[in-house]
């Protein structure tokens, strides 16, 4: 409430506060609407209502110009009879010759809404093929995989491993345990290691967190979850606190790389260059690998329509339904299976490809090449996901890492009611990391006891020799990128179907079904040539928050409690 001689100033100056706040926070946080100052009055008569003649009982243009294009789509046997008498209403008024003052402003306006209106002119830069260049899109690799769809080598049903697959849940000698401690000797090594700086963290931060905010399109990474310290942490804001407590009680600081994607990166970088420094590099890995929609195979559709489980409606509106995959149906079959998606803005038909490739972008973007010059000691990487709070330089998991000499190290924690997404197993005598995608049945992963944190330990020269590069090698792009997509070959990659919306007129939109693919960090374990072991690790520690209503149980069981003693908020 503003004094009456302030008003007015009073409401240029929250419209422009609302709008500064959402500018500054519209990459962390959901917004509905941009900010909007209403002015109210008071009404005196309360809810009150005209009694209208026939032919004067009409409802504004605007209301039609918004609910003509959904009646006029449905059978008109199919309206109920008041719609009907509007409809006449509408007819009498714009095509029986009734004027108004603004009858023609309305009928242009119906137009507008009936029809299609003419896409603006996009620039060069906002075109399709300048996006897919721009972000590193491989057409080499698009084909194959287009090849390997069309043939039926791989799609919805060729995700799952095959039933005679022997799957069984892993036994205790296939894990390392170390949620009762580990003993001192390794612990040493770990410290001595981190005093030379052989580690460096990486925390992948290239997704935008659909389930945390339930489809809002912002930067999980940004988003103030938690009120830790006396003030709203973000995501980023934790894992900058750990390293930098870590680089305080190390004679040699850690870097600390972020992995961005075509979503992400601009926001993460303009928001670091505002954080409070670790005492270490901190450095942003672009993501160079971006994926292109194709329309889907109707063996995929079918798959995704009649195989997998899903609500039962009642008859009527089951008819609509089937009604409207058969639409969707011939639409696929109408522009070719497996044709790439362009009948979209730009954005609409790139998709991510999967977090197996944040790891090679680390060696196509140059990143892990000035990483190497910046800590030339530096042997080993802490890889997490940013929803991985606990994960953080312990130098007894570091010490074990160091011991096994093995190529990648896998924290993974005992599985909760809540953990979807596959898990750790026996596969055919090899233990390996199982994603949801891949295993036959639902009911499998309830067999598995341990659940994959993300959080992997990795040799710097393990990672290069899988690849078939040296430190020198990675100065040659064209030897990386050929590297990188013969390895990203040997990995399976697993097509999904997502609903993206097309709009097109003035507010009108459809939904299409498209296929995407995307390849899995977790299936480098599956790999003969990477020995890998496993760790148990607390879920203080493993725990992700994928959900805002994991929020409460992560505060009352301690996890919240064992970050904060992870962090150092001062700054450096």
């Amino acid at each position: 409430l503003f004094a009456p001689e302030v008003q007015s100033r009073a409401k240029d100056w929250m419209q422009a506060t609302l709008a500064a706040t959402k500018s500054r926070l519209e990459a962390s946080v959901p917004f509905a609407m941009e900010p909007v100052v209403y002015d109210f009055r008071i009404n005196d008569r309360g809810t009150w209502s005209e009694l209208l003649p026939a032919a004067e009982a009409r409802m504004p243009d605007e209301y039609y110009a918004l609910m003509l294009p959904s009646w006029l789509r449905r059978d008109p046997r199919q309206l109920k009879p008041g719609i009907r008498r509007e409809l006449e209403v509408v007819s009498r008024r714009y095509l029986a010759g009734e004027s108004s003052g603004r009858t023609g402003t309305a009928q242009r306006a119906l137009l507008a809404r009936l029809l299609p209106q003419p896409a603006a002119e996009e620039s060069a830069a906002d075109s399709l093929d300048e996006l897919l260049r721009s972000q590193g899109f491989d057409r080499q690799q698009h084909e194959a995989i287009r090849s390997e769809l069309q043939a039926g080598r791989i799609g919805l049903a060729q995700n799952r491993l095959p039933s005679s697959a022997g799957l069984e849940d892993v036994r205790d000698e296939d894990v390392r345990e170390t949620r009762g401690g580990l003993p001192g000797d390794l612990v040493r090594r770990g410290e001595e290691a981190l005093a030379r700086g052989q580690v460096a963290v990486v925390t992948l931060a290239a997704g935008i967190g659909s389930r945390w905010t339930e489809g809002a399109g912002v930067v999980k990474a940004l988003n103030p979850f938690c009120q830790m310290a006396g003030s709203h942490r973000r995501f980023l804001d934790v894992h900058l606190a750990k390293t930098r407590r870590s680089n305080r009680l190390s004679r040699h600081p850690a870097a600390h790389v972020f992995t961005t994607g075509y979503l992400t990166d601009a926001p993460i970088r303009a928001s670091l260059q505002e954080c409070g420094g670790t005492g270490g590099p901190v450095l942003v890995s672009s993501g160079c690998s971006v994926g292109l929609r194709t329309v889907p195979m109707l063996r995929d559709l079918q798959f995704l329509w009649e195989e997998t489980a899903q609500q039962v409606l009642d008859q009527q509106q089951q008819k609509v339904r089937n009604s409207v995959r058969a639409a969707l149906a011939a639409w696929a079959r109408e522009c070719g299976e497996g044709t790439d998606y362009r009948d979209n803005v730009p954005a609409q038909c790139l998709h991510p490809v999967g977090h197996w490739y944040e790891v090679p972008n680390l060696l196509r973007n140059g990143t892990l090449r000035n990483l190497l010059k910046l800590q030339p000691e530096l042997e080993h990487l802490l890889l997490h996901n940013i929803d991985t709070l606990g994960a953080s330089l312990d130098p007894g998991l570091l010490g074990q890492h160091l011991v096994a000499d093995c190529a990648v190290t896998v924290e993974v924690t005992s599985r909760r009611l809540d953990d979807r997404g596959g898990g750790l197993a026996r596969v055919d005598g090899r233990v390996r990391l199982v994603e949801g995608l891949a295993l036959p049945r639902e009911a499998d992963e309830c067999r598995l006891r341990y659940y994959n944190s993300m959080t992997s330990w990795i040799s710097v020269r393990r990672l290069l020799d899988l690849f078939g590069l040296d430190r020198a090698a990675l100065e040659d792009s064209e030897a990386v990128n050929a590297a990188v997509r013969r390895v990203s070959l040997r990995l399976p990659t697993y097509i999904t179907i997502k609903n993206v919306k097309k709009r097109w007129g003035l507010g009108q939109e459809d939904v299409f079904p498209v296929t995407q693919f995307e390849k899995l960090w977790g299936d480098v374990t599956a790999l003969a040539d990477v020995p890998c072991q496993f760790a148990v690790v607390s879920t203080q520690r493993g725990q992700q928050l994928k959900h805002p209503a994991q929020l409460d149980g992560w505060l009352r069981d301690g996890s919240a409690r064992h970050v904060m003693g992870l962090c150092d908020w001062s700054p450096w």
